[in-house]
């Protein structure tokens, strides 16, 4: 099985646990991922959920990249950061892990055109411009006041654009994402987001937003957190989110956004990290899905999406 996912949580773990990515206790590790063949995965950089008195957002951004930084240098033999979907491509051809960074909430950079050109240069290529709370960028799906894009918002985003990055449009609020779709010409992301129609939560798509992201050629990942699974959480629940896109043509749009490290214990019955997420697979392929599919959904329409928009 092969890999690409769109969100982790991973070194904010590392970060509040003081581990690292080769083995731990939270959902995935590189060991872990041993069985999986080409891997490719966005790292985020988040602060909201470990701020302490006396610590900025901008201070966590910086910490966590040193942390990335390092577990990037101690494993050098098996994993590399990658900026471009042509770097990806040369690290799975000598045999390594494909790891790119992201930031959920562009708090973490003060919401400024000059904190995106920094990270940028540090080498993160998707951006949540919003988490949980509004922010001079955009509501969020937290938000009751539905705010959608504001002018720095909408100057945020084209600038992101420019820099071939990604936008994830994950935790931003309904007229948000509108917002983004008439603004990004090319594909953009919702990296872990499930379908609305089956779980009625406002961190999901709904149907009209996922054929947007169709129309962009973009991606949605189907995230593992049983809040926007539903109950009762299952591997068949996870597959029947994935299988609602399918049935809205949505073939080469669906990717994994797993949200480990986001999920802990709030995932699905049978699965406790990555070292399960080939049981999604074989399911889809008990259920007479083709292999090709299965992989593209997997693997291919990630790798896709980052060899289109990641090209400097």
């Amino acid at each position: 099985m092969d890999l690409f996912d769109g969100h982790c949580d991973t070194m904010t773990r590392c970060y509040r646990y003081g581990y690292g990515v080769r083995e731990n206790f939270g959902n995935q590790d590189l060991k872990r991922a041993e069985y999986i063949g080409k891997w490719g995965q966005f790292f985020a950089l988040f602060a909201d959920e470990v701020l302490k008195p006396g610590v900025t957002r901008r201070d966590v951004f910086r910490a966590e990249y040193a942390i990335f930084q390092r577990e990037m240098e101690l494993n050098q033999d098996v994993i590399v950061q990658c900026r471009t979907g042509e770097e990806a491509k040369a690290a799975f051809a000598a045999g390594k892990r494909a790891a790119f960074l992201s930031i959920e909430g562009a708090d973490l950079i003060d919401c400024t055109l000059e904190g995106l050109q920094e990270a940028w240069e540090m080498g993160v290529r998707a951006i949540n411009p919003v988490w949980n709370a509004a922010n001079i960028l955009c509501g969020t799906t937290e938000d009751e006041t539905d705010k959608g894009l504001t002018p720095e918002g909408k100057a945020f985003v084209k600038r992101m654009t420019e820099l071939h990055m990604l936008v994830d449009v994950s935790h931003m609020s309904d007229p948000g994402f509108w917002d983004v779709a008439e603004i990004v010409e090319g594909p953009f992301m919702a990296s872990h987001s499930c379908a609305r129609a089956l779980c009625d939560q406002p961190r999901n798509l709904t149907d009209d937003m996922f054929r947007e992201i169709m129309r962009h050629n973009g991606v949605a990942g189907i995230n593992m957190y049983r809040t926007f699974l539903g109950e009762p959480t299952t591997v068949d629940t996870v597959v029947e989110h994935i299988e609602h896109f399918l049935s809205l043509g949505g073939e080469k749009n669906i990717c994994m956004g797993g949200d480990l490290d986001g999920c802990y214990d709030e995932m699905p019955d049978g699965i406790d990290g990555i070292q399960d997420m080939g049981k999604i697979y074989d399911r889809m392929l008990q259920r007479n899905y083709k292999e090709e599919l299965v992989h593209a959904i997997f693997f291919d329409n990630m790798m896709r999406v980052v060899n289109e928009v990641c090209t400097m």
